[in-house]
C-alpha cells in the first residue's frame, strides 16, 4: 500500500513541476516573443523613419550637381582661384538652402594659407659622367619643383647615387640609406616598395603598398637624410597612374602649407624621372636599370654610387593664397559637440593655359561626384523628422590633388576636437558604372567602421571587399588619411567591382581604362550615359551608417595593432580625464 501511495504522490509531483516548467517556458517563450517583436517594430520604426531621408537621395540630383561643379563656368576648381570662388559659394549657397548651420563659428569657411611655388619650364636637368653630358627636358623627360620658399634652388654638380627605393623601415630590418652620407647629394630612388616588385607575402605587406611606397614618404625620408635632391623614376604600373598624370599634377602652379622654417627642412629638390630617362642615367653610370631594380626588391641591397653629377636651376615665382575648407552642421539633438564627419574634397588642376585644345580640368569624377554626394547627404538628414543624437558635419575640403592640404590643415587644426568626432566618412570618386554585389573598403580590416558598413551592406544583400587594387596604394592618396594619423577612426568606401550583370573583369577593365584615358586629364567630363544607380546604393548605405554611429553613445576605434589606435586612445583619455569621466570606449 505504501509503495503505490508514495508513485501516486511523485507523479503528482512531477507533474506540477512539468506544468510550472511548460509555465515557465511559456513566459520565457512570451518574454522572447516579445521583445523579438519590440525589436522589430524598434527596426521597423527606424526603417520607416529613415524612408524619407533614403528616398531623398537620387541619380538625378547627384548628376545635376556633378554636372553644375564639373561644368567649364567652375574652370576646373583650382585653389585660389576664381573657380574657387564659384565652387565655395555654390556650396555655401547650397548648405543654407538646405537650412544647414555654419560649422566654423558663424562662417562656412575655415581659411587655409598657403603658398604657391611655380617654377620656370624652361630648365634642364644635366647628368654628367667625365666628358659626357645629358640633358634631360621639363616635363618631358623629368619634372622637379621644391617645398622652400625661395625664389631659386640649384644643385651644381651634386653627386648622384641610387638608394633603391628609399625606405628605412626598422620593423622590416630594411634600411636604404645604411652607411650612406646623402648630404648635399642627389638620391634617385624607386616608386612603390620591394613587396609589391617581388609579390612576396613576406615581404613588407607583399602585392599591398605600404606607406613606405608612397612618394610622400621618399621626399620627407631623403628630407630627414639630409639629401639636397630626391628624384622617383617613374613607372606606369608600380605608381597607379601613367607620366601623363605626372606631368599634369606637378608642372605649373604647386601649392603646399607653410611650416615655420619656410620648408628649410625639406630637399631643394623634388622631382621625377621618365623611365626613359631613367635607363639612360643609368646606362650612363655603366649600370643595367632592369638588373639593378631586381637587386634592390632584395633583403640586404646597398646604395650605389652612380658616378654622376646633377646640375639643375629652378627660378620660382612665389606667392601666398589663401583657400577655404567648406564646413557646414546639422546639429545634434542630444550630445551636439559630438561630431560624425562626411567629407569630400571640392578641389581639381583649374586652367593650363598652354594645352592646345581643351585646357580646362573639369574634374567630373574626381570629384565632383563626391562634392555632390555631400550635398545629397546633407538634404537626407535635413529630412529626418528629428536631428540624430551627435551632429554631423559635412566638410568639403581644398587642395587635395595638391597633396591633401586642406584635410592636413583641418585635421592638424580642428574646428571639431579629435576627441568628439566619432567616425570620418570620406567619398572621392563615386561609382558611375551601375549597381554592384559588393562594396570596397579601402583600408579595409584596419577599424571597427568595418563593422558599420559590413551590417548596411548585408541588409542590400551585398558583400564588402577590399581594395582590389592594394599595389595602387589609395589609402594613402585620399583625405582621410591626414585624419587617421592623427587617431580619428575613418573609413573609405570606394563602390564596389562585382557588377550584378557584368561582373568582377568588366568592371575593373573600365575603371583601369578611365584612370588611362581621363584621370587627371581635361576629359574627365560630365557623361549623362554613366549610370549612378550603384553610387546611390553607396550613398543610401553611407547615411545609414552616418546615421547609425550620430546615436550611438559609444566611439569607434582602431583594430588592435593598427598605427593610428595609440593616438586614438592616448586623445580619449585624455579628454576623459578632463572632464573627469571614463574614457569613451
Amino acid at each position: 500500500m505504501t509503495v503505490p501511495h508514495r508513485r501516486e504522490k511523485m507523479e503528482n509531483k512531477g507533474e506540477k513541476m512539468i506544468r510550472k516548467s511548460m509555465a515557465a517556458l511559456s513566459i520565457l517563450f512570451l518574454y522572447l516573443l516579445i521583445c523579438f517583436g519590440f525589436s522589430s517594430c524598434a527596426r521597423e520604426s527606424e526603417e520607416k523613419r529613415l524612408e524619407p531621408a533614403l528616398a531623398s537621395i537620387t541619380a538625378e540630383d547627384v548628376a545635376a550637381d556633378t554636372q553644375i561643379l564639373s561644368s567649364d563656368e567652375f574652370e576646373g576648381r583650382a585653389p585660389a582661384s576664381p573657380g574657387e570662388e564659384k565652387t565655395v559659394a555654390f556650396l555655401e549657397q547650397e548648405f543654407l538652402k538646405l537650412g544647414l548651420k555654419p560649422g566654423n563659428g558663424d562662417s562656412f569657411f575655415q581659411e587655409v594659407p598657403m603658398v604657391v611655388i611655380t617654377a620656370d619650364p624652361s630648365a634642364r636637368l644635366d647628368v654628367k659622367t667625365g666628358r659626357k653630358s645629358l640633358s634631360f627636358a621639363y616635363s618631358d623627360e623629368f619634372v622637379a619643383g621644391t617645398q622652400r620658399v625661395v625664389e631659386e634652388v640649384s644643385l651644381a654638380d651634386s653627386e648622384m647615387v641610387f638608394a633603391g627605393y628609399g625606405i628605412v623601415a626598422p620593423e622590416y630590418n630594411w634600411n636604404d640609406y645604411e652607411g650612406l652620407d646623402v648630404r648635399g647629394k642627389t638620391v634617385v630612388v624607386l616608386i612603390n616598395d620591394p613587396g609589391f616588385a617581388t609579390r612576396d607575402p613576406a615581404l613588407f605587406s607583399g602585392r599591398t603598398m605600404t606607406y613606405y611606397g608612397r612618394w610622400t614618404y621618399k621626399y620627407e625620408e631623403a628630407a630627414r637624410q639630409g639629401a639636397s635632391a630626391l628624384f622617383i623614376v617613374h613607372e606606369t604600373e608600380p605608381a597607379a597612374y601613367p607620366w601623363g598624370v605626372v606631368q599634369n599634377g606637378w608642372t605649373g602652379p604647386q601649392f603646399n602649407l607653410v611650416a615655420e622654417d619656410n620648408n628649410m627642412s625639406r630637399c631643394a629638390v623634388e622631382g621625377w624621372l621618365h623611365l626613359e630617362a631613367a635607363r639612360q642615367v643609368f646606362k650612363a653610370a655603366r649600370l643595367d636599370f632592369d638588373a639593378i631594380k631586381t637587386e634592390a626588391a632584395r633583403p640586404g641591397f646597398k646604395p650605389v654610387p652612380l658616378g654622376l653629377k646633377a646640375s639643375l636651376t629652378l627660378h620660382n615665382t612665389i606667392e601666398k593664397v589663401t583657400s577655404r575648407n567648406v564646413i557646414a552642421l546639422f546639429p545634434g539633438s542630444k550630445r551636439p559637440d559630438e561630431v560624425v564627419i562626411y567629407m569630400a574634397h571640392w578641389d581639381h588642376f583649374g586652367v593650363n593655359p598652354a594645352l592646345e585644345d581643351d585646357k580646362i580640368f573639369n574634374g567630373a569624377l574626381d570629384n565632383a561626384t563626391g562634392t555632390a554626394a555631400l550635398i545629397e547627404l546633407a538634404e537626407a538628414f535635413k529630412k529626418l523628422k528629428r536631428p540624430p543624437d551627435r551632429s554631423i558635419v559635412f566638410l568639403s575640403v581644398t587642395g587635395e590633388e595638391q597633396g591633401l592640404i586642406g584635410s592636413e590643415y583641418y585635421a592638424t587644426h580642428p574646428v571639431f576636437p579629435a576627441a568628439k568626432t566619432a567616425a570620418v566618412i570620406n567619398m572621392d570618386a563615386l561609382n558611375i558604372y551601375g549597381r554592384m554585389k559588393d562594396i570596397t573598403v579601402v583600408g579595409y580590416g584596419l577599424s571597427e567602421l568595418d563593422a558599420y558598413i559590413e551590417a548596411e551592406a548585408r541588409e542590400q544583400g551585398r558583400t564588402v571587399n577590399p581594395d582590389p587594387t592594394p599595389e595602387k596604394g589609395s589609402y594613402f592618396r585620399s583625405d582621410h588619411f591626414p585624419f587617421a594619423k592623427q587617431g580619428i577612426p575613418t573609413v573609405y568606401p570606394s563602390g564596389g567591382v562585382d557588377h550584378i550583370e557584368h561582373g568582377r573583369e568588366w568592371t575593373l577593365t573600365l575603371i583601369e581604362k578611365y584612370t588611362a584615358e581621363h584621370y587627371h586629364k581635361p576629359s574627365d567630363e560630365f557623361d549623362p550615359n554613366w549610370d549612378l544607380s550603384g553610387a546611390i546604393d553607396d550613398l543610401r548605405l553611407l547615411f545609414k551608417v552616418g546615421f547609425r554611429l550620430a546615436m550611438e553613445p559609444t566611439f569607434p576605434n582602431w583594430n588592435q595593432g593598427t598605427d593610428y589606435r595609440a593616438k586614438r586612445d592616448a586623445d580619449m583619455a585624455a579628454s576623459a580625464a578632463k572632464s573627469g569621466s571614463e574614457a569613451p570606449r
